[in-house]
């Protein structure tokens, strides 16, 4: 509806604003250095037929701009056939797992997505108990597809922190 406006009120009267702006005086040529005036009368006066040459109107393009007549027609814009033709389904949402992170204050999250402190727990979990958290538990868990769980799983680590001791000292065994 906006455009169907836009384009009416766009097009109004637009043959006389044309026509008024083709016959209003064609505006003058910056003023010339005063360095070359003098050039500019001396080849002048040498040859004057550049005088009429430039004031001349050449009646062959007058009439090739004459027998121009364009005739165009809008094509159908697809953006305006896909919004009128499919809706959108609602999306399905879930609630977040694990509420110990106040998570930015989320309160739901699209089925077959996941945030990112529920990936680092499921990738945490899938490291210390891999045969409990498999990739189809997983899958079931969080509402996602196989095949991106197996992604995920496959190129996606968690951060393991390893502090090396100097040279000099024995290392501490963690727990």
């Amino acid at each position: 509806m906006g455009a169907a406006v836009t384009r009416a009120v766009r097009n109004f009267n637009l043959e006389n604003r044309a026509e008024r702006e083709i016959s209003k005086l064609k505006p003058s040529p910056a003023p010339r250095h005063p360095s070359t005036k003098t050039l500019l009368r001396e080849q002048i006066s040498n040859h004057p037929e550049i005088k009429g040459e430039i004031a001349r109107k050449d009646d062959k393009l007058l009439s090739l701009l004459k027998d121009v007549y364009v005739d165009s027609t809008d094509p159908v814009s697809s953006v305006q056939v896909k919004d009128t033709g499919t809706r959108q389904k609602p999306k399905e949402f879930r609630l977040p797992k694990d509420h110990r992170f106040d998570m930015m204050n989320v309160k739901n999250i699209p089925k077959g997505k996941i945030s990112i402190v529920e990936a680092l727990t499921l990738l945490n979990n899938h490291k210390l108990y891999p045969d409990t958290w498999t990739a189809e538990k997983i899958a079931k868990e969080y509402h996602l597809e196989q095949q991106d769980v197996n992604s995920l799983l496959k190129y996606f680590v968690t951060f393991e922190v390893k502090i090396f001791p100097p040279a000099g000292k024995k290392a501490v065994q963690s727990k």
